[in-house]
Formats: C-alpha cells, sequence, structure tokens
C-alpha cells in the first residue's frame, strides 16, 4: 500500500492514476497513523513552496513525513512535494523545508530562456540506480517550475537536467527521492521509474 499524501495541494488524481497504472494500491490521505503505517509515501504537489509547508503544518504532517526517513518507508517527491524535502526555499522569501535532504531551492537564473520550464527535456544520469532501472540516460520527462533544487551533497543527485544551468533534476538519500519533473505526464518514461518506485526502492 502507497500513501498519496493529501496536504491541499494539486494534482492528486492523475499522480494517483500514474501509480495504479505502475500497479501500486494508492490510499489518499491525510491521516498521520495511515501514512506511518504505508509500505511508501507519495508527496506531490504543484504550486507555491510557502502554501505546501502550510498545507503540511495545518495537517500536523510536517514531523509525520520528516519520520519516514528514520523509520525507513520509503518517500517519493514530485516536483514541489521534491522541493519541499529540502532545508530552505528562496521562493517568495525565506522558507524552512521537511529538511531532510540538505540543500536549498532556488530561483532559475535568468539565460535567455522562458521561465518556468515548461515541457520535455532530458535526465542525464549514471546506471545502477534503482529509482532509474530501465531508463536510458538522455531519456525525456516533462517539467513545469521556475525553482530548482540545489543539492548540498553531489552524493545526493541522482540525475541532472540542463536548462540555462545545470540543476538536480533527481535526488535521493536514506529511500528519500526526490524528482523536478512529472512522472504522470512523462508518458512511458514516467510509468517506468513510479513502477520504479513501487517495485525496487
Amino acid at each position: 500500500m502507497i500513501a498519496l499524501v493529501d496536504y491541499g495541494i494539486g494534482n492528486l488524481r492523475s499522480v494517483e492514476k500514474a501509480l495504479q497504472a505502475a500497479g501500486a494500491q494508492v490510499c489518499l490521505t491525510a491521516d498521520p497513523k495511515r501514512i506511518l503505517s504505508a509500505e511508501k509515501v507519495v508527496l506531490p504537489g504543484v504550486g507555491a513552496f510557502g502554501d505546501g509547508m502550510a498545507g503540511l503544518r495545518e495537517r500536523k504532517l510536517v514531523e509525520v513525513i520528516q519520520s519516514l526517513s528514520v523509520k525507513g518507508i520509503p518517500l517519493l517527491g514530485i516536483c514541489l512535494g521534491m522541493q519541499l524535502l529540502l532545508e530552505v526555499s528562496e521562493e517568495m522569501g525565506e522558507h524552512a523545508g521537511l529538511g531532510t535532504i540538505p540543500g536549498r531551492v532556488r530561483r532559475l537564473p535568468k539565460s535567455g530562456l522562458k521561465i518556468p520550464q515548461t515541457g520535455w527535456n532530458q535526465l542525464s544520469f549514471a546506471s545502477g540506480i534503482p529509482l532509474l532501472d530501465g531508463l536510458e540516460n538522455g531519456c525525456y520527462a516533462y517539467f513545469n517550475h521556475s525553482f530548482y533544487c540545489d543539492a548540498d551533497a553531489d552524493s545526493d543527485v541522482l540525475a541532472r537536467t540542463e536548462y540555462g544551468i545545470e540543476y538536480a533534476s533527481v535526488i535521493g538519500r536514506d529511500r528519500q527521492y526526490g524528482v523536478q519533473f512529472h512522472p504522470e505526464k512523462s508518458q512511458s518514461v514516467g510509468l517506468q521509474l513510479l513502477r520504479n518506485f513501487v517495485e525496487r526502492c
């Protein structure tokens, strides 16, 4: 059973359908007990960082999500859900995050490219990463974001993407993973990644 965390931030239904297509039994919930009893947890999200953290605080889920790594429960953060894993975000002021992966969320710099980055872009990664098993280096995924994760440790960066700068598009530490792109919109690449999370992580 995978707990899909409902903290008042968007696109839950499309993520739920994608997880089901990947072979998961999904429970959409904001109940701390159900989250902590799940085999795995997915933290989705679109929108602003501050709103996301406010939604978690209102539902008393901050410490619940932070405790997953200690308990060894795998977590996948998607888009905003990935950014929330870091320590702090610079989006519309400075906001504290969950801090399960060290680093900061920064705005994509001006480079002549349109911001937000919206559309397909490539993933660059090494082999031997269970979350990315079965995917080809250079495969394309669907992105929609204005901010990126600047992880402190290179060892936490599992894949990179170039858009004006090279940034971390997949991160992971202690069975806590984050993807900046939307697997639910990334067709076969997204489905394979979700299947990997369900079966291998």
